[in-house]
């Protein structure tokens, strides 16, 4: 999962420090750097999560967590975010489908020729996001549901 989300995280960078990447630079504004370098690390660090998912610190508590530690984690903690973050992310996946092949009167990619490739691309590998999450989601679910 944070391979899929990599890409398009290193895309955004540039823009944050005033470089369009092939399309409109952003208005200079204090927030431009933090929010973008912001929504970057989010998106890396929700990849990471779907580790959880497959490994043992998504069924029980690490043991070094203060307080809560060596806990069983209550799978419907678990499969109801993971699945909202799968519906969301797959939502985004219809739409970027709709954009990319202009599909319902969608506009495409609003980059220079050439950039609008590249961005199509790295876009494209994030909205695998949702279904992968979905997978991985559904193999949890089995696994720690009742037998």
């Amino acid at each position: 999962m944070p391979l899929v989300a990599l890409p398009v995280c290193l895309w955004r960078l540039p823009i944050a420090f005033g470089y369009g990447m092939g399309g409109e630079v952003l208005p200079p504004s204090p927030w431009n750097i933090p929010y973008v370098v912001g929504l970057s690390v989010l998106s890396e660090v929700l990849a990471l999560l779907s580790f959880g998912l497959v490994r043992r610190w998504g069924e029980v508590v690490p043991t070094w967590v203060p307080r809560l530690g060596g806990r069983r984690i209550p799978p419907f903690a678990v499969i109801l975010p993971a699945t909202t973050g799968g519906l969301l992310f797959t939502a985004l996946m219809v739409h970027w489908v709709f954009g990319v092949f202009r599909l319902g009167g969608g506009d495409g990619f609003p980059y220079a020729e050439g950039w609008d490739v590249l961005a199509m691309t790295v876009s494209g590998l994030f909205t695998l996001w949702g279904p992968l999450l979905l997978a991985l989601t559904f193999a949890y679910h089995r696994r720690r549901r009742p037998s």
